[in-house]
């Protein structure tokens, strides 16, 4: 990943809601969450919640999925795992105990 790349998704990251999203979707794993569920979780009205879910899912951090009338959310985890690894890819002078 170049730091572009990361400065971007950092940017889509730069809200408490968002994080709040993004940590319940870690949390939930693989199975993810239904919409209503995540708003429920934040603390956000449904229309707050989407605005924030659309954000999400355009940067690559979400997948959504329709269930029956529900639309159910997962973290990518790749795309995370991505991020993550930019930050610690130089780590600590490259000690793999620290990293």
């Amino acid at each position: 990943m170049i730091a572009q790349d990361a400065a971007s998704l950092f940017g889509v990251l730069s809200n408490a809601d968002r994080l709040g999203v993004i940590r319940a979707l870690v949390e939930a794993g693989p199975d993810g969450m239904s919409a209503g569920a995540i708003a429920r979780k934040i603390g956000a009205s449904p229309s707050r919640a989407s605005f924030h879910l659309h954000a999400l899912s355009e940067a690559g951090f979400l997948h959504k999925e329709r269930q029956s009338r529900n639309l159910n959310y997962r973290m990518d985890f790749k795309t995370l795992g991505r991020l993550i690894t930019f930050l610690m890819e130089d780590c600590c002078k490259g000690s793999a105990e620290l990293r």
